[in-house]
């Protein structure tokens, strides 16, 4: 199975790879068996790690490895730079994992990431994975399982907790992209319809939302446009307290209407949307 921009054989590079987090996820991600070629840090002294090299440049590790995807562990603050230094060295796929990250900053990324023909995941991203092949970013094993179900989400703990329980039944996932809660964004749950709906080891979609914004109305609405056929299951998460609600869109309300006119079943409860999940996928689960 293939997903936007990346197989399990595609040579992944580590920006920040020397950091506490950097050392930590290179090796866990290799371990899972994504196929990580190189760390990028600009210490002189790095040398390698757990027998990963380790090159001072985006250039360097993409000359000598043939890098094309990179998972970016740095500062907030250093977000951009790190991408613009991966956009010019030729990588095609960014996921960047930090919370917070400036705003302009994250409109800066948008348009070069965009003017690169390249893809983004992120900001504020748990990662990707293709479970049991392929992970980028911080995503837990134990919540990682293949199955038929192409999962999305905005929350990286709500998404952990379902994937674990639906792992627990007997299902998993033949996708799993964390596109990340913050507002300016690189992948958005809309641009993930016409891939799951044409890969055949995807057998429905699973939406992971939260209060506040537009995505999932957003999502609603393409899906509706672009004639998707494989079913949806939502559950949209947490209070008006902190969202950013616009009118009457943004909230539980609103997501839930626009889901279920496209033709999502929307769940409230964790317990109820694995229950239904497991009961239409009973070979999976069994």
């Amino acid at each position: 199975m293939t997903v936007p921009l990346v197989t399990p054989e595609t040579p992944v590079l580590i920006q920040g790879a020397t950091g506490r987090a950097g050392r930590r996820h290179a090796v866990l991600m290799r371990d899972y068996g994504t196929n990580i070629v190189a760390g990028v840090s600009p210490r002189t002294d790095a040398g390698d790690i757990d027998g990963i090299p380790v090159f001072a440049t985006c250039a360097d590790a993409v000359a000598a490895t043939g890098a094309t995807a990179s998972v970016v562990i740095v500062r907030p603050t250093e977000v951009r730079d790190a991408v613009f230094e991966a956009l010019d060295a030729g990588i095609s796929l960014l996921v960047t994992v930090a919370e917070g990250v400036p705003v302009a900053d994250c409109i800066d990324v948008l348009e070069r990431v965009r003017a690169a023909g390249a893809r983004r995941i992120g900001a504020s991203t748990p990662g990707i994975a293709i479970p049991g092949r392929l992970k980028m970013g911080f995503l837990p094993a134990v919540s990682l399982a293949p199955g038929p179900l192409g999962l999305m989400s905005k929350s990286g703990t709500l998404s952990y907790e379902v994937g674990y329980r639906l792992v627990g039944r007997g299902i998993g996932q033949s996708l799993w992209v964390g596109v990340g809660g913050d507002m300016v964004k690189g992948t958005r749950f809309a641009d993930l319809i016409p891939f799951f709906d044409a890969d055949p080891e995807t057998k429905a979609m699973l939406l992971i939302g939260e209060v506040g914004g537009t995505e999932e109305e957003d999502f609603a609405a393409a899906y509706q446009e672009l004639g998707a056929q494989k079913p949806v299951y939502a559950i949209v998460a947490g209070s008006t307290t902190r969202a950013l609600i616009h009118g009457t869109s943004g909230t539980i309300e609103a997501k839930t209407r626009a889901l279920e006119a496209a033709g999502a079943r929307v769940f409230t409860r964790i317990r109820d949307i694995v229950d239904a999940i497991a009961a239409d996928f009973p070979a999976a689960a069994g």
